[in-house]
This record gives structure tokens, sequence and C-alpha cells, in this order.
């Protein structure tokens, strides 16, 4: 498959579009049926169409390769029931900045987990996207709303989840990697839905679940997870991270358009401040410090 860089950078920035439009629409969904019961869904449908698709890679499967996507399924349930959960506490333009800092989390995790040393601009980016996150939150003082805590928690589960694919995806089939997550998010939100609500069946099948749940397994879950595993081959990490920041910029677009979310002055500077933190981390020439 021959992709130029400027296609497979076209094919990221729907990525970052499509997340960043979900985040309304889940939150939606949210408000009529409970938070397992939607990922549950969501997942379960995703893993069935993969996992046709995936037929011929099947045989490639080894114990390994298992053992990798598991973790990586975990991770993942871990990220989006903590995101899911967010967004019935909090607006979905602030889910999807917050969610943003995954990007500064990674160095300092890679740090801790890697022993990789952690460049000025890093440090420096950090900084600005933690002040950007206190104006963005709209705190009169030092803290978090439970919202918000949550999806900060996210944001370091999807931080884990990005440095353990970049380890597996040298190693395993990187489809069945993506399929078996699917499979697992599944499982795991079954369980939890079971254990904490008794059911996993929907009480309803509204207009707002439906349109949530088909946008999610085909636009934000299976072509975006191929997509951005694929399309990465095809162009750099520092183009990959200035894409990405459109996420939260759709998401508070759509947020304004779609569900009427108004963002004072001050938290779109804080805001755009996160979108500069992850900027300067991610872009600026990277001189090593001894950590």
């Amino acid at each position: 498959m021959k992709i130029s860089t400027y296609q497979a950078d076209g094919i990221l920035l729907l990525v970052a579009i499509s997340w960043g439009v979900t985040f309304a629409l889940v939150q939606d969904a949210i408000e009529e049926i409970p938070v397992y019961t939607f990922l549950f869904w969501r997942f379960g449908f995703a893993f069935v169409l993969m996992a046709i698709v995936a037929w011929k890679h099947w045989r490639r499967l080894t114990k390994s390769t298992l053992y990798a996507a598991i973790l990586l399924g975990l991770f993942n349930f871990s990220a989006f029931a903590f995101q899911t959960y967010g967004l019935t506490l909090t607006l979905s333009s602030t889910v999807a900045f917050i969610t943003g800092l995954n990007v500064i989390f990674i160095p300092f995790l890679a740090l801790l987990l890697f022993r990789r040393s952690v460049s000025r601009y890093a440090l420096l980016g950090a900084v600005i996207a933690v002040i950007g996150l206190w104006l963005l939150t709209g705190q009169s003082k030092l803290g978090l709303g439970l919202g918000e805590l949550y999806t900060l928690v996210c944001a370091v589960l999807f931080s884990l989840h990005i440095l353990f694919t970049d380890r597996f995806v040298q190693r395993y089939d990187v489809t069945l990697l993506v399929t078996i997550q699917f499979g697992v998010i599944a499982l795991a939100s079954l369980i939890m839905g079971l254990g904490t609500d008794g059911s996993i069946i929907p009480s309803g099948y509204s207009n707002s679940f439906l349109i949530a749940l088909i946008s999610t397994v085909l636009f934000a879950t299976i072509f975006a997870f191929w997509a951005q595993t694929s399309m990465q081959r095809f162009t750099t990490p520092a183009k990959t991270a200035l894409i990405f920041t459109m996420e939260p910029l759709s998401a508070a677009v759509f947020g304004y358009l779609y569900a009427g979310e108004v963002l004072t002055p001050l938290q779109l500077f804080g805001g755009g401040l996160m979108i500069v933190g992850i900027l300067v981390a991610e872009l600026l020439p990277s001189r090593q410090i001894v950590v």
C-alpha cells in the first residue's frame, strides 16, 4: 500500500476529528444508559466486526500476542471507563482537552518505566499544560472536580497504552493486537456492568444511543484504531502530535454547536495553553537533560 505523507496526515486528521466529535454524542448516550452498558455494546460490536476482518490473521496468534493484547486491552478499558465517567460529570469539551494531556505524560512515564531521559521542553510543556488545566477547569482555588479528576486518570492510562503499544507493535501482529483489545474491553465491560448494574441490556434504544453507538463503533473505534496504527508509519511523531491537537478543538466546536456547551474566555485560554504545552513538548528540538 503506497501512501504519501499528505494522505497519511489527512487520514490522521480525520481520526482526531472523529474522536473530538464523538465526545458530545457519548455524553448524550450515557445520560440514558449506564457507562459499562455503553462500553460493552461499543466494543462488542467493534470486536465482532474486526474479528471477521482479521480472520486470516488468527492463525498467527501466539500466547505472547494474546498476553500483550490483554494488557493493552486492560489499559484501554480502564482509560475509556474513567473517560466515560468523566463525561457524566463535566463538559465534553473539558474532557477532550484533559484527555489530550496524555502526550505530556508519556515522557515522564517512559522515564519511570523504561529509564528514558526527559527533555527540557517536555518539562516546560508540562508546566504550561498544568497552568492551562487549572484555568480550563474554572476552579476558584487549586483543585479539580471529580469529572476532571477521572479524566486526568484516563489521560495517564492512555499514556501507558501508547507506551506499551509502541513496544508491542514491533513484535506482534497489529491486527490481532487491535482486535483482541476490543474483545478484552467488551468482556471487562460485561463483567463490570453485570456486577454494578445487574445488566448490560439498554433500557431503551433512543436516537441518542443509536447515533452514539454507530458513530463510535465505526469511526472512533474501528477506523480510528486502524488508521492511527497504520498511518503513523508514513508520517513523523511530531506531525502526528500536531494533528491530534485538533481532537480537543473539534470537541469544543462540536460541543458548542451540538450541545450548546459554552466555555468562558478564561477556560478557552486555559484550553489553548494546554495545546501550547503539548506542542512545546512534542515539536521543539529535543535537547536532552539528565534526570
